[in-house]
C-alpha cells in the first residue's frame, strides 16, 4: 500500500490561502513559518507536519493530491470540509 508524508496549512479563507502560497513561493516566508503563524490545525505548531500515512487515512481531497501530484511542491488551495489547505508532499513510496 502506498504511503506518504506531508505537511499542510489550514485556513478559513481561499484568498488568504493564495496569499500564503505566493509568500512561500517567493521565499518571503517558509512553509514552516506560515504553518506556525497561520494554520488553524494543531499540526501548525510542528510546521504543519502530518507525519506518515497511508492512502485512505486522510480526506479524499488530500489523497487525490498527496498520492498523485509532485513531491516537494506546494499544492493548493485544496478545499475540504475543514477549510482551505496548502499541501506539501515531503515523501511518497
Amino acid at each position: 500500500m502506498a504511503t506518504a508524508s506531508a505537511r499542510h496549512i489550514l485556513v478559513n479563507d481561499e484568498t488568504f490561502c493564495h496569499e500564503l502560497k505566493a509568500k512561500i513561493s517567493s521565499g518571503e516566508i517558509t512553509f514552516e513559518e506560515a504553518a506556525r503563524d497561520h494554520s488553524l490545525c494543531p499540526s501548525g505548531i510542528k510546521g504543519g507536519e502530518l507525519g506518515s500515512f497511508s492512502q485512505g487515512q486522510m480526506v479524499p481531497e488530500f489523497d487525490k493530491v498527496v498520492f498523485n501530484d509532485e513531491v516537494g511542491v506546494v499544492h493548493g488551495p485544496v478545499k475540504t470540509q475543514f477549510g482551505y489547505h496548502l499541501l506539501e508532499i515531503t515523501e511518497r513510496s
